[in-house]
């Protein structure tokens, strides 16, 4: 029997859920690969004691334990945060050690880096986990659909901001009173800032558009617009017109140029994304070959995110016992065949929307309103406009065809100045009926 060690940085609850997947799947794994994973060593500095069930592993304060300890083939980086994970990672590296981690965040942000470290020293890094969770997205991406050119990625990837809308949308609650309920049952941070204005989204966003076409990409190419402005009366009117407010991730290869944005979008009722609620995600690719393919299933928790964590160990183990070392590229591409590529830009994009006015009940608001869209050739739909409720202001909706975005941009700020307009326009992105 093959065995591989390992040691794993950060022992909180991905951490923690990671050791026990190890450990409850041992004899399986064995029985698999040929192969037994031994634990050998955790480094954390917030915790005293190990589970009785690693009785053979040992603790310490000392990551540099782990790191520097020749015996250890794979070292698993699970403390998040962008300082001291890419110091512990690209000194593992340096060690000749593959690595194993769920940081979206640093790899978002300085994965070229650590990618071209690990292709310098012929080693692996394994990042399943760092995008869906639980969900096996990344080798999908690398290996399932090798034989594709991908023409879009769209995707619901943060479980927080979608149980938000879920609740909202099933029960009209406000967003703030929705986020309070979200953080008391663990579904939102403290501070839930990455989470509902997109960042996080945006984040795997980046590594998925890495793998899928090749690219160079950064987190500041990525049009990125959360959901808290987003109120129970959008999506009451959303449902008049047949869709469901996302948090919505979308890249379409354009050839020349990608698209990149995350914001909240209208979908239809039809497609299957609009049935992906609670803390579930979905990922929606459409290739050349296979047309499209829904990927769904828990983004994140303990024992679904360990679960990942542990594949790639798995993966790792398997090309180490077998003289296979990066048998399948990192990133999917060779690292001379990854490069820049440009980004659609802001003003280019084009899609149908949704507008809600808040204007005086007034005679002739809704004319002079439609003259300033017709003026930037954005056509309409369909309009909703509520019956007088004894009311000084009132709400008028719309749903436009396809328009350009520097259009819609300055159509609204032409509305917004008029002496009619009682507060800013809400402006909402419609998904196309492709691919329902």
């Amino acid at each position: 029997m093959k065995q591989i060690q390992v040691g794993l940085i950060g022992f909180g609850t991905v951490g923690s859920g990671t050791a026990q997947v190890l450990f409850e799947q041992a004899e399986s794994i064995k029985k698999r690969t040929g192969i037994s994973i031994v634990l050998k060593k955790v480094a954390d500095i917030a915790i005293d004691s190990l589970p009785d069930q690693l009785v053979g592993t040992k603790l310490t304060r000392d990551a540099g334990e782990i790191i520097n300890d020749p015996e250890i083939d794979i070292v698993i980086e699970l403390i998040g945060g962008t300082t001291l994970a890419k110091k512990f990672i690209l000194a593992a590296i340096e060690q000749g050690k593959h690595v194993v981690t769920a940081n979206k965040a640093l790899l978002s942000e300085h994965g070229m880096e650590i990618f071209r470290a690990a292709a310098k020293k012929n080693v692996e890094v394994g990042f399943e986990a760092s995008v869906g969770g639980g969900i096996p997205l990344i080798k999908t991406v690398k290996e399932g659909l090798v034989a594709n050119k991908i023409l879009a990625i769209m995707g619901i990837m943060n479980g927080t901001a979608n149980y938000i809308l879920t609740q909202m949308t099933d029960h009209g609650t406000p967003f703030e009173k929705v986020l309070k309920e979200a953080q008391k049952k663990g579904y939102a941070e403290a501070d839930p800032t990455y989470d509902v204005e997109g960042i996080d989204t945006a984040h795997k966003l980046v590594i998925l558009m890495t793998l899928a076409f090749g690219m160079d990409v950064h987190l500041k190419d990525i049009i990125c617009e959360g959901i808290s402005r987003i109120e129970p009366i959008d999506i009451q009117f959303a449902k008049e017109f047949g869709y469901r407010i996302k948090l919505l991730a979308i890249s379409r290869n354009h050839g020349d140029h990608i698209e990149a944005s995350v914001h909240p979008t209208m979908v239809p009722e039809k497609h299957m994304l609009a049935t992906v609620n609670g803390a579930y995600n979905g990922f929606y690719f459409t290739g050349d070959m296979v047309e499209n393919v829904l990927l769904y299933g828990k983004g994140a928790g303990k024992m679904p995110t360990g679960s990942a964590v542990a594949a790639d160990v798995v993966d790792i183990a398997r090309n180490i016992v077998n003289g296979a070392i990066n048998r399948v590229p990192s990133l999917s591409y060779l690292q001379e065949h990854i490069a820049p590529l440009p980004i659609t830009p802001t003003e280019e994009l084009r899609c149908p929307y949704y507008f809600r006015f808040t204007t005086l009940d007034k005679p002739g608001v809704l004319s002079k309103i439609s003259g300033i869209l017709g003026k930037y050739d954005i056509s309409i739909e369909s309009v909703i406009q509520k019956g007088r409720e004894k009311k000084s202001k009132v709400p008028i909706v719309m749903r436009t065809y396809e328009a350009q975005e520097a259009a819609v941009k300055k159509a609204l700020d032409e509305i917004n100045a008029l002496d009619t307009t009682m507060a800013q326009t809400v402006k909402i992105r419609i998904l196309a009926d492709e691919g329902k």
